[in-house]
């Protein structure tokens, strides 16, 4: 693996510089915001990175719906914004949107934000601005700090075309033919990943795309942060020496223009997992669609091992 830069301390820098600076939320405000739900991006790990913007409008709102008001709290308290603190997240989400809309139909204003980053991005709220554009209320987005950009800006990967996937599925066989999925895709790619399975996914990452280009980016913005960058294969090696305390963000390099997607032994695992549900024509026609490689090839590998799941014929 290539050399790790040291962590950044991106914490005591943004504390010392406050020292000499700060700033009074209630100056920012608007004299009166128009009513609506405001999107508004909050920081990923540096309380620094608010905009002045995401300020104005959380101090202005009468509610900010939030995911975990302590997280929240955090933030207000650092800036001294005192609008009241919602819950809204996916375990109450169907109890706390009429609320919401009741708020705005009354021509009041909600800030909507997520733990960390942009709201909707992998976090509650999609349904939520889905019911209000549908009542007629206006919907605001105001752009800030997102951990995707932000690991996709420092990885040295390209950047003209990517794909976000969020969270890959827990479960090994599931997450290997999502893998098998996203290889075939001619884009960057990025993903989260969270500290317990970060070691198992860079060995299936190998395993499937093992000559690609990657970084693991670690805890951005925040006092620890790490990124790492090398072959996926290399990554992988060193995975039992990462530290796995922490967030994670993984990108990838697309895929080779005159490259296999799939080494043979992922195409194995493709197939397997397809066989155990379908029959070997629809195992074979989805393997063919997601490996890159020729259907005769995919075609008699498959008749193997069907005869070796299911004994016998393999054609079933």
């Amino acid at each position: 693996m290539r050399a790790k830069p040291a962590p950044i301390n991106t914490t005591e820098a943004t504390d010392a510089a406050s020292r000499g600076f700060s700033i009074d939320a209630h100056r920012l405000v608007a004299p009166k915001l128009a009513a609506g739900l405001y999107l508004v991006a909050t920081p990923i790990g540096n309380l620094g990175d608010i905009t002045l913007r995401a300020l104005q409008t959380l101090a202005a709102v009468e509610i900010i719906a939030c995911e975990d008001t302590r997280i929240t709290r955090r933030l207000t308290e650092r800036y001294d914004i005192a609008a009241q603190l919602k819950p809204y997240h996916e375990h109450n989400a169907e109890a706390a949107r009429p609320k919401i809309l009741e708020a705005l139909a009354a021509g009041g204003s909600v800030a909507l934000v997520s733990d960390a980053g942009t709201p909707l991005i992998s976090d509650p709220g999609y349904k939520l601005v889905r019911e209000v554009c549908a009542a007629g209320h206006a919907v605001y987005a105001l752009p800030g700090p997102s951990s995707v950009l932000a690991a996709l800006s420092v990885a040295a990967l390209p950047t003209d075309r990517f794909f976000f996937e969020g969270f890959l599925p827990s479960k090994s066989a599931a997450r290997k033919s999502r893998l098998a999925e996203l290889a075939r895709i001619d884009a960057t790619l990025v993903m989260f990943e969270s500290g317990n399975r970060v070691q198992d996914t860079l060995a299936e990452l190998a395993e499937i795309m093992g000559t690609r280009e990657a970084a693991i980016c670690r805890e951005l913005t925040k006092l620890h942060e790490e990124i790492s960058r090398a072959t996926l294969s290399e990554l992988a090696r060193e995975a039992d020496t990462l530290e796995t305390r922490g967030e994670f963000v993984l990108v990838i390099a697309p895929p080779a223009a005159d490259a296999d997607v799939l080494t043979a032994d992922a195409l194995d695992d493709l197939l397997r997992t397809q066989l155990s549900t379908h029959s070997v024509k629809d195992a074979v026609a989805h393997a063919v669609a997601l490996s890159g490689r020729p259907r005769r090839e995919v075609y008699a590998r498959a008749l193997e091992l069907a005869k070796d799941l299911r004994g016998g014929d393999g054609e079933n």
